[in-house]
């Protein structure tokens, strides 16, 4: 049973890969290589999807999958923070 605070956390997480999934899906396809393309069809930017394919073609625990998936999705967050600070840098000097 999850925590109120994990739940928030895993809603935060669920929020980024369903909001963010077109940005980043290319570093998860180099990340999660074993993956097909049938399985990122079916997985389609659903955070629970992601979660239970890597766990399956890895043959890793679930618990291992949720780990990678919630770092996956705090890197993209902070890389597309990075990514809007630098714009918002580059358009204050023109």
């Amino acid at each position: 049973m999850l925590l109120p605070a994990q739940r928030e956390k895993v809603n935060m997480n669920t929020d980024i890969f369903e909001g963010k999934w077109k940005q980043f899906v290319g570093a998860a396809k180099q990340r999660w290589a074993k993956l097909t393309d049938d399985d990122w069809t079916y997985v389609a930017g659903k955070r629970d999807q992601l979660v239970g394919r890597i766990q399956e073609r890895y043959g890793i625990t679930r618990e291992e999958a949720q780990r990678q998936a919630d770092e996956f999705a705090r890197e993209a967050q902070l890389e597309a923070e990075r990514e809007r600070s630098a714009a918002a840098h580059s358009a204050g000097k023109l």
